[in-house]
């Protein structure tokens, strides 16, 4: 076995599935070839030993040169797990390694077992953010209900605005009455506790829903003068 100081590249990475009891550490380093580009004379091989990490309900089986430290492992297993560095945390023996110390140093050999938990601030960041994302979506939900009544009068006020325009003589109740179910989404609409694309969304439809009641507004008015629309 020949020793490399230079080398901290992975060399393989696998999900293992490893049987549950418990698996000794092993001075058996496993052995491969160096790649054509390395520095390296032809023949020379690069010494690793296999880390069996457990996260969850998983575990993963990883390959590291034996120089290499817990923050490079760290940086494999957030290809295999989606954690940021900064949100794992690495026990070996029960003890938490700091990410600058080295394998060799805590006595890591070959199929030692590490177990790797997430930063607890990290989970409950996540869980916010789900939190959120679920609130936003209930209010965009909301909005869109909304939305679909508004449609409906909208299309009340456009033969209205039809039979205004024709010369007909429309009763103010109908503007008074659609005036009302009007302010009545705007109520809604003020309701809904929104933030990100959900207010954005509510605050489009509020605008909506004021540029028609203007509209009724002004039709009542024309309705009333009807010489005004000659």
């Amino acid at each position: 076995m020949t020793n490399s100081s230079s080398s901290s590249r992975v060399i393989e990475i696998e999900d293992g599935n490893n049987p549950e009891e418990e698996i000794d550490c092993e001075v058996t380093p496993d052995v491969q070839k160096r790649g054509a580009d390395d520095n390296e004379e032809d023949g020379d091989v690069v010494p690793t030993i296999k880390l069996i990490v457990s996260y969850a309900t998983s575990k993963h089986e990883i390959s590291v040169p034996p120089q290499a430290t817990f923050g490079d492992v760290k940086k494999l297993l957030a290809n295999v797990t989606g954690l940021e560095l900064n949100e794992q945390r690495l026990f070996f023996r029960g003890k938490e390694k700091q990410d600058e110390e080295g394998l060799h140093t805590a006595g890591l050999k070959d199929k030692c077992k590490l177990l790797l938990l997430e930063d607890q601030e990290s989970k409950e960041r996540k869980l916010e953010a789900v939190r959120m994302n679920e609130k936003m979506l209930e209010a965009c939900e909301e909005v869109v209900k909304v939305r679909s009544e508004v449609d409906s009068l909208a299309e009340k006020l456009a033969v209205l605005e039809a039979a205004v325009h024709s010369g007909d003589k429309v009763p103010d109740k109908e503007f008074v009455v659609l005036g009302e179910f009007l302010m009545r989404q705007l109520l809604k609409l003020d309701g809904i506790k929104a933030e990100g694309e959900a207010k954005a969304q509510r605050r489009l439809e509020v605008r909506r829903v004021q540029s028609l009641v203007d509209t009724v507004d002004n039709l009542k008015a024309q309705n009333a003068n009807p010489i005004s629309n000659i």
